[in-house]
């Protein structure tokens, strides 16, 4: 399948690169972007050829979160069409967490909103020491909604709670000590440390990894359709509400939003 905003690679082990390929719009899921994520985690998913994924970016940055286009296209939309947008972007996330093969992230830039999302439902994530990373969705009048449940389950709720609403930014080495990455390294080392993440695998059993990982997941926090749902309902509401009016329309006019003296 021919992608407009991924690219997807397979070397002769069965390793599956998927790159985000937006480069220069940092990588933002637009709702193009978060379809085929979707269709892309069921395809690799499927492909028995296929036996680890490592996902990363083009240019860079990782990902700059939610594209803000389709974001400020969500403020003009009718109710049911947000729910539907919003529903797309809980489902990509999904299908990825759910992958039944090894997804390692591989962030050779920064990472912000969904960009941070995007890094918790890999199994391990790498990143580079000079990243950046933030949660920046409360200085839209939004919240971390749909990618709530990947990021708690990741960094739990104490360590979390740290950066979950106050939008502050933090550097790789501290992306660490949160849980969000197991290694910040220098990017002279990023791919061989990326590839001492996925050797082990090529000599384990590819279904009972699958089931090992699911295991892992039922084992962990529910993530399951009421969690997603609610998730979805809040994201929504945000939407409806007056302070992600405020806080978007800001963005395009370089304004600051209300809240800000």
């Amino acid at each position: 399948m021919a992608y407009e905003t991924l690219t997807i690679t397979v070397d002769e082990r069965g390793v599956a690169t998927l790159t985000l390929n937006r480069p220069e719009k940092h990588n933002a899921m637009s709702g193009q972007m978060i379809v085929e994520l979707k269709q892309a985690a069921e395809a690799l998913g499927a492909d028995d050829a296929v036996r680890v994924v490592v996902l990363t970016g083009a240019g860079k940055s990782f990902c700059a979160g939610g594209d803000l286009g389709w974001m400020h296209a969500q403020m003009a939309a009718d109710p049911d069409t947000r729910f539907v947008e919003a529903r797309k972007l809980a489902e990509s996330l999904q299908a990825l967490n759910t992958l039944p093969k090894p997804l390692i992230g591989r962030l050779q830039g920064n990472a912000f909103g969904g960009g941070v999302g995007m890094a918790s439902v890999c199994d391990v994530a790498i990143g580079v020491d000079s990243l950046t990373m933030g949660l920046t969705e409360t200085k839209l009048g939004l919240i971390p909604a749909t990618i709530g449940p990947y990021v708690l389950s990741r960094m739990g709720e104490a360590m979390a709670r740290r950066v979950f609403m106050s939008a502050r930014l933090f550097k790789a080495t501290e992306a660490v000590t949160l849980g969000l990455l197991a290694k910040a390294i220098p990017a002279e080392e990023l791919d061989a440390t990326v590839e001492a993440e996925v050797a082990p695998y090529l000599a384990c059993a590819p279904q009972a990894v699958a089931r090992a990982k699911a295991l892992a997941r039922t084992l962990g926090p529910k993530i399951d359709d009421d969690v997603i749902d609610h998730t979805i309902g809040e994201l929504v509401a945000c939407w409806e509400g007056q302070e992600a009016k405020d806080g978007i329309g800001a963005f395009f006019t370089k304004q600051k939003p209300s809240w800000v003296s």
